[in-house]
């Protein structure tokens, strides 16, 4: 102790013209430098950063899961990551089955009731399932007066041979518009997932924000004086 404390006066004798501060700024104790964080204790999270709540509800309506990720906790932002796959997965599922059952009633149309399929809209594929031939649907448009709904026979013809063959196709159209509007419900779910991933990533950032303390900072202040041959030491700390 003898020698360190000659070594600081002579250091300070030095410097003759100026009062001499040495002062030492460190994280935590004279002993352990690293921080006591209360974020190191259990249940806290290990990341000290303070995290923005925005930032959290962004990344979960990129893909679920990345809000909690973000926060500091996947155990349950996982669910939601899984969750958005599988609907996803539904939806392209949903739609190839829409689409095939397309396929099959234009080429039923075609191959039963000599349809002219190319270039029509819905709402033709949706009317020869309802009548026999376009003579009869041109028949009732013209009775109703709605004479700019008639088509054009050497445009949109069809004519099936039998009832029971209209009906057939009337019944792979219906299950492919339903298939088809059923994907509305697989988007819905998709967005109340982000929305729940969202809210999740906020209640865990909240608690992370919540856990943080500033870290214990140590100041050591050693004030000599040469013409008073004083010595002051003085140790600051904040908790």
């Amino acid at each position: 102790m003898k020698y360190i404390l000659f070594l600081l006066i002579s250091i300070a004798a030095a410097f003759p013209q100026q009062n001499n501060f040495f002062e030492l700024e460190q994280r935590s104790s004279l002993i352990d430098t690293k921080p006591v964080l209360a974020a190191e204790t259990p249940g806290f999270n290990s990341s000290p950063e303070k995290k923005n709540t925005a930032l959290g509800i962004l990344y979960s309506f990129l893909l679920p899961g990345m809000g909690e990720l973000y926060a500091g906790d996947y155990s349950t932002g996982k669910y939601f990551t899984i969750a958005e796959g599988a609907f996803w997965g539904t939806y392209l599922g949903m739609s190839k089955y829409s689409d095939h059952m397309k396929d099959n009633y234009i080429t039923y149309a075609k191959t039963n009731g000599g349809a002219v399929t190319e270039n029509k809209d819905g709402d033709f594929f949706a009317n020869i399932g309802n009548y026999r031939d376009i003579y009869q649907y041109n028949d009732e448009k013209a009775f109703q007066r709605n004479f700019e709904e008639m088509y054009d026979v050497t445009t949109h013809y069809w004519k099936w041979n039998t009832t029971s063959e209209r009906k057939s196709y009337r019944n792979m159209w219906v299950t492919s518009q339903e298939v088809k509007n059923n994907l509305r419900f697989v988007v819905g779910a998709v967005l109340l997932n982000r929305v729940a991933s969202a809210i999740n990533a906020v209640r865990l950032i909240v608690r992370h924000n919540r856990g943080l303390k500033e870290p214990v900072n140590t100041s050591v202040l050693f004030d000599y004086t040469p013409s008073s041959q004083s010595i002051n030491l003085n140790i600051y700390s904040n908790f």
